[in-house]
């Protein structure tokens, strides 16, 4: 494995889009999430973004110390929690519910914003050309992001631990360059993989991991998209529009 490859990614989202993701994933109430669940879950998220290699910016490092403190905290007895200013609330979680709830607004905001614009955007666009042939159905509207992506990254890892045949052979050596030549040549044919087949009959740890930093580079190049048909189906692979 090409060990010092380091994936560059511009990752825009931040810490409390993940904690959002991992809501909504589990179709959790925001008013009752657990502190060691999404606690034990941000930290996966952040131990597979160091197997990996992808570098991330501090904010979630600074996240992940207040959910642990956070965490800490709440299990403490009432008479026995620190002192904090301009806390009148002895749920340590509020604090943290408010972020989410001000942010989630604010996105929610710029999501209908962004629609106007489309919709202002194609008012004056001339109808294309009646089309005799049958188009593919779209992949979906939109693509999947970095956490939807490590989402299933990490439902294949544990998939594959769960079988008896995972192996890590001695010396094996597998390059992100080769990995990116064999995605290529497995989208060539212009039919969407599905995220799952493209790691089926893989049985090494690092190979899956080598395969995963050559997907994430292709996505960066604009070589291969990756989308969901509905919020939450199984990612699909398909090459890039020439």
């Amino acid at each position: 494995m090409e060990s010092d490859y380091k994936v560059k990614l511009e990752i825009f989202e931040g810490p409390l889009d993940l904690l959002l993701y991992l809501i909504k994933r589990d179709e959790l109430d925001i008013y009752e999430i657990s502190l060691e669940r999404i606690t034990r879950q941000y930290l996966e998220y952040l131990q597979a973004f160091k197997e990996l290699n992808i570098d991330v910016a501090g904010e979630f490092i600074v996240m992940a110390a207040n959910l642990i403190y956070l965490k800490s905290r709440s299990l403490l007895p009432v008479d026995q929690q620190p002192p904090e200013e301009d806390v009148g609330e002895d749920d340590p979680r509020w604090d943290l519910i408010r972020q989410l709830i001000e942010y989630k607004k604010f996105k929610e905001a710029a999501a209908q914003l962004q629609v106007r614009q489309l919709a202002q955007e194609r008012i004056f666009v001339r109808e294309p050309a009646a089309f005799d042939g049958v188009p593919l159905p779209p992949l979906r509207i939109g693509e999947v992001g970095i956490f939807q992506l490590i989402n299933a990254f990490q439902a294949v890892i544990k998939r594959i631990e769960a079988r008896e045949d995972l192996r890590e052979i001695f010396g094996e050596h597998y390059t992100v360059s080769e990995k990116i030549d064999w995605i290529l040549q497995c989208v060539s044919d212009g039919v969407p993989l599905r995220f799952s087949d493209l790691f089926a009959n893989m049985a090494s740890r690092v190979e899956i991991v080598v395969t995963f930093l050559a997907l994430l580079e292709l996505i960066r190049l604009h070589q291969v998209h990756a989308a969901q048909r509905h919020p939450f189906d199984e990612i699909e692979i398909a090459a890039a529009a020439a």
